[in-house]
């Protein structure tokens, strides 16, 4: 088989052909030209045109490198003249409108971009990373436009720090398919609004049964505007993050206070005091038993704190209320910490107890977070939103690819 039949195959030419190849120290080129008098397609709405208007300058596509050599595209584009859209630049079966590069090597590289930095991804396939970020860009317009939605009903949101100085993006992950569904600038209502009302649309927000978050009020106040009929759950996780931060501030204070001799015992406590009693080595079981037996502000706040956990085994929202309720009082007899977790609790009673119903945290949120901060790390961060957020739902949202035709 001639190459260049192989390559008119492989482009899936109809009314195009290869008329050379030509060899040079950087490039093989491959020559192509319109086949006869054959129909070409407009350009916008890919109907047949039957009149070629003009001839433009040679044009160039880089494709997939063959064997060592990268291999480029030439060919000089036709306006057609179309009944409908009137004079258009034709259709090319081998690449997008306006794309400097075909859609097999498109799709290659939005593949790798999954796994690697735009930088790194631009090496290997010698392009600039500017080009890659285009490239992306392409994929998830054409993903998000393409892809299944079907009926959500269990979300999580949170938040994601984009750079340093309490900069945030805000991440809303579908639960039951373990998916990616939206992600927004920043954390404040006007952002957060187009997920209820362009992503989601009143139709399918009404499809919403439960939304796990944190006790952001902005994200409660867009749920009971756009979803009132959906259970609000504070996600166990921010909970007991708050929990911990309080034995924390509380262990802090008392060692500012203890004289060098007291604070002995305490040295090295902070993770024996945080970590759950059943992951503690056996060591760290003997040392805690040890510090327990002080009768001191900072073992009063672990007590608190493990004595909180009891919460989450209550499957009865009465018992449930009556436990919490019984926490909270002892927590106002302790340390101004512990006070400030007891009224922000107090505040949001509806959203914790309905754990006793739905068993459900954000953890899966919470990974996924993990993963967007990869993204960013592998990458050396990114400078603008719009870049990161693309980054985002290549990697994470499980986007269909452009199909080549």
């Amino acid at each position: 088989m001639l190459i260049e039949t192989f390559i008119r195959k492989q482009l899936g030419l109809k009314a195009h052909t290869v008329t050379k190849v030509e060899e040079t120290e950087d490039y093989m080129i491959v020559h192509i030209d319109r086949l006869g008098s054959r129909l070409l397609r407009c350009g916008l709405c890919r109907q047949r045109c039957r009149k070629v208007h003009s001839v433009r300058q040679p044009r160039e596509w880089r494709d997939l490198s063959m064997r060592k050599l990268p291999l480029k595209l030439r060919y000089r584009p036709r306006r057609v003249e179309c009944p409908r859209c009137g004079v258009r630049v034709e259709d090319f079966p081998w690449a997008e409108p306006w794309a400097r590069v075909t859609a097999a090597l498109s799709n290659a590289v939005a593949r790798l971009a999954r796994e690697l930095s735009w930088q790194g991804t631009a090496r290997q396939y010698g392009l600039n990373w500017k080009s890659v970020a285009t490239i992306v860009k392409r994929a998830v317009q054409y993903g998000l436009k393409n892809r299944t939605r079907p009926p959500v009903h269990v979300i999580g949101i949170d938040e994601v720090s984009r750079r340093k100085g309490q900069v945030y993006l805000t991440v809303v992950y579908d639960l039951e398919r373990r998916v990616l569904l939206w992600v927004g600038d920043d954390r404040t209502e006007a952002a957060v609004r187009p997920f209820f009302t362009e992503e989601m649309g009143r139709r399918r927000c009404h499809t919403l049964q439960v939304i796990c978050m944190d006790m952001w009020a902005a994200y409660a106040k867009l749920v009971k505007q756009h979803a009132p009929q959906a259970q609000i759950l504070f996600d166990r996780f921010h909970i007991v993050k708050h929990l911990n931060e309080a034995v924390e501030e509380v262990r802090r204070s008392e060692m500012r206070r203890l004289s060098q001799k007291e604070k002995v015992a305490f040295k090295r406590s902070r993770w024996l005091l945080l970590k759950n009693p059943w992951n503690l080595s056996d060591d760290q079981k003997e040392r805690l038993s040890t510090l327990v037996r002080w009768n001191a502000p900072i073992v009063r706040a672990y007590y608190l704190k493990e004595a909180f956990q009891m919460f989450w085994d209550y499957k009865q929202p009465k018992r449930a209320g009556d436990h919490l309720e019984k926490w909270m009082r002892s927590a106002m007899r302790s340390r101004q910490p512990f006070k400030t977790c007891v009224r922000m609790l107090r505040g949001h009673l509806d959203g914790i107890l309905a754990w006793t119903k739905h068993r459900i945290s954000s953890g899966a949120v919470e990974g996924m977070n993990n993963k967007i901060k990869s993204i960013s790390h592998r990458s050396f961060g990114f400078r603008t939103a719009e870049h990161f957020i693309a980054a985002i739902y290549h990697c994470c949202a499980r986007l269909p690819l452009p199909i080549e035709r």
